[in-house]
């Protein structure tokens, strides 16, 4: 299989022998998009980011690049917001979280536990060839919890959540219970394969329950910012779960045939291939993920 790169996102720079994922954003665009009135997706280079502006101030999930974070701070002025209070990291790629060494200084950073221990020590993201070392300090989560934690902001209880073993060891997605709106972080890839990370704590079958544990605890009305891809729909997230189950069976299929890897064949199930092979993860990718995380 080959090694490959988020394509636009990240750029492999040597900085004092170390390969960082921090990538050459010059010009990036950041785009607005209206979720509910107060709530809005920011789209730039990294992951998407979620807001909640209003009475109490500004919370932000996620934060994108360190490049990029004056953009995203005009975004957020240009639509009535100051700098932000709160920043929720869904996990700690630096797609998610480059910029909290520039929201760090001025609001509170507050993530799962394992994401603090691996800013911390710095990981590696074997997929990507890329290593990110220590985070300084500024940049750390300063409020960490186990299972979740609930915020109240803006005329709403803010739900943030732990699912554990899916894209990383730890991850989260918020939940916006009175606007009815979920942040997945990257436990959606819209129209698209997902990346998971099974360096750091991921893996395919805990992917796939915890999508479907998101999926239950909301309901057919509700928003669904995804880590990457287009704001999406309650119908479309489910959708987007069965072709994880799908391919998943298929895979498993497959190795219980005693069939190995270089000799999975996607077009005997073409359906699950042909509809979501467009994103930065191809099929080979995908099923290198399934084979190798999946149990028969």
């Amino acid at each position: 299989m080959k090694q490959f790169l988020l394509a636009g996102s990240l750029v492999i720079l040597m900085l004092n022998g170390v390969a960082q994922a921090e990538p050459d954003v010059t010009g990036g665009e950041i785009k607005t998009h209206e979720v509910k009135p107060g709530i809005y997706l920011l789209e730039g280079k990294g992951g998407n980011i979620g807001l909640s502006i209003g009475e109490d101030g500004v919370l932000m999930i996620d934060d994108q690049f360190e490049g990029l974070s004056a953009q995203v701070q005009a975004a957020i002025e240009n639509l009535g917001g100051s700098e932000p209070d709160f920043v929720i990291n869904t996990h700690f790629h630096h797609d998610h979280t480059g910029a909290n060494v520039v929201f760090g200084r001025t609001g509170r950073v507050l993530a799962h536990t394992n994401v603090r221990s691996r800013l911390i020590s710095g990981f590696e993201v074997k997929t990507f060839n890329t290593v990110v070392g220590p985070a300084p300090q500024e940049a750390l989560p300063v409020i960490t919890y186990d299972q979740g934690v609930s915020l109240h902001f803006n005329g709403e209880e803010i739900k943030v959540w732990h699912l554990p073993t899916g894209h990383t060891d730890g991850d989260s997605v918020v939940l916006f219970t009175e606007s009815n709106v979920v942040h997945m972080g990257d436990l959606m890839f819209a129209g698209m394969f997902p990346f998971i990370d099974l360096i750091n704590g991921g893996d395919v079958e805990g992917y796939v329950r915890n999508v479907g544990t998101v999926i239950n605890a909301i309901d057919a009305n509700t928003r669904v910012i995804p880590g990457h891809g287009a704001l999406s729909a309650y119908d479309a997230l489910k959708a987007w779960h069965a072709m994880l189950k799908t391919s998943v069976d298929f895979v498993k299929d497959q190795k219980l045939q005693g069939i190995v890897l270089s000799e999975v064949n996607p077009e005997d199930h073409p359906k699950v291939w042909k509809d979501y092979a467009d994103g930065f993860i191809n099929t080979d990718q995908w099923l290198e993920t399934l084979y190798t995380s999946v149990k028969q």
